[in-house]
């Protein structure tokens, strides 16, 4: 998918970790929300983005205007990525931010959200601005220099005069 902005797609999920509601990208209109899409037997997502989204998580604590979310995508080894291996994974790893589980396709292995953003694999970065746009889509682990420097030029932007963008409904 090209990095050129376009509106961020929703969050199929089939259920949600470390939320008590389901979460929708609209909800966060205003902030800046960082998804990373992972699986957890996939060595690139387990090496680096699953602690770079962790790392992360703990940065946002203390900003109001930026969100991660996860969302594990399973795309191969179903049998062994349950919900319950899935929880397990998300405490052994101390992963606290909202974790959706994609929904499967029921026409094949590619689950709906992986299929709609076109992810090509995991570890998958997604940012998205305060408009809701897509700012950035890439594949592979993703450069923690990079990524701060997007996401502080987007932080550092201040949100359109629409009150809509100003936060949270």
């Amino acid at each position: 998918m090209p990095e050129t902005a376009h509106p961020a797609l929703p969050i199929e999920a089939e259920r949600w970790f470390n939320t008590d509601r389901p979460l929708s990208l609209d909800m966060f209109r205003g902030k800046v929300v960082v998804l990373h899409a992972f699986q957890m037997l996939c060595p690139g997502c387990v090496a680096h983005a699953v602690p770079q989204a962790r790392r992360l998580h703990e940065i946002a604590k203390s900003l109001d205007d930026l969100v991660v979310l996860g969302i594990h995508t399973v795309f191969e080894h179903h049998a062994a990525m349950t919900p319950v291996s899935l929880e397990a994974f998300l405490h052994e790893y101390r992963l606290t931010f909202p974790v959706a589980v994609d929904r499967p396709s029921p026409n094949g292995p590619i689950p709906q959200t992986m299929a709609a953003y076109g992810f090509k694999g995991t570890p998958s970065t997604v940012v998205i601005d305060r408009r809701g746009y897509v700012a950035r889509h890439s594949f592979g682990p993703e450069d923690d220099l990079v990524l701060g420097l997007l996401l502080g030029n987007l932080l550092s932007a201040t949100a359109l005069s629409d009150p809509s963008l100003s936060g949270r409904p």
